[in-house]
């Protein structure tokens, strides 16, 4: 894609399923801007390429990053903010004025975005339940650590999710769980969660259509948990359908999605998108 106008992409391999053109061009829409944002399919071996040639074109002001290119990318860049350098994955590529091109994560601040009221208040105690041990769990991770949360991740491989641990969030007192651990009842009883603040994370593909289901039971849920998927498809996944069951608020994907497009769209074009109308963006979205 070139074009005659300021424009910006996403990329990955797949790409068909990306929902970040209707995202960015709904706003490009209201906002009533002359640019444009399309979607570009780039398998690894055309990554370096897709690069080289993008950063010669003026009008392309960057793209945002999916699988499988978020850690791959990084070398390609000529810098990076330091929370992507933290992290260790860019979602968001923005071409700086000399042609040079910087990565982003914007992961943190679209996962973070729904939670904000929540974390600004005092609470005695913060803890996370995080499940699963995928590129997502990164941002995530590294989120909740930096607002004062206690992370229990949770994967199937035990050394891998004491390794990112170990690498993202190593000056607080956080734990690891098998995945399963979470899967069959407990008789735990909680203390009282007045003041307390728990969070429950669906990091991982589990419960996405043509996956197997996320087996999660909510005994193992402090009361007054908020429990959040990032799953998309569907939107109200069994986790979050258990949850609401349960009494228990929840957040779904499209919350995450839609604030990292956000701090993205304002890198790439300049101005901020038009948020008042994110009820009817989710039903662009839906559509």
């Amino acid at each position: 894609m070139s074009s005659e106008f300021p424009f910006a992409q996403v990329i990955g391999d797949p790409i068909k399923q990306s929902k970040s053109p209707v995202i960015h061009g709904f706003w490009l829409e209201k906002l009533g801007l002359t640019a444009e944002y399309g979607k570009a399919h780039v398998q690894p071996q055309g990554l370096a390429d897709y690069l080289s040639r993008s950063r010669v074109d003026a009008n392309w002001r960057g793209c945002n990053v999916t699988m499988p290119h978020k850690q791959a990318i990084i070398p390609l860049l000529d810098s990076l903010d330091p929370l992507a350098q933290r992290i260790g994955a860019v979602n968001t590529v923005v071409r700086q004025e000399d042609g040079s091109l910087r990565g982003f994560n914007t992961d943190v601040a679209g996962f973070l975005e729904p939670l904000t009221d929540t974390l600004a208040k005092k609470h005695l105690f913060r803890m996370a339940r995080i499940l699963g041990t995928g590129g997502a769990a990164r941002a995530i991770i590294t989120g909740l650590s930096d607002n004062g949360m206690v992370i229990v991740l949770a994967g199937r491989n035990q050394e891998k999710a004491q390794s990112m641990i170990d690498e993202l969030a190593p000056q607080g007192d956080h734990h690891i769980a098998p995945l399963d651990h979470f899967a069959q009842p407990t008789d735990f009883e909680f203390d009282d969660r007045e003041g307390c603040c728990d969070i429950i994370v669906n990091a991982s593909p589990l419960g996405m259509r043509g996956q197997p289901p996320l087996a999660f039971d909510f005994s193992h849920a402090p009361p007054g948990s908020i429990a959040y998927d990032i799953v998309m498809d569907p939107l109200e996944t069994d986790f979050l359908r258990n949850a609401k069951d349960a009494g228990f608020r929840t957040i779904d994907g499209y919350s995450m999605l839609i604030g990292q497009a956000s701090a993205a769209f304002e890198l790439f074009f300049g101005a901020a998108p038009p948020r008042e109308h994110d009820e009817e963006l989710r039903e662009r979205l839906m559509a």
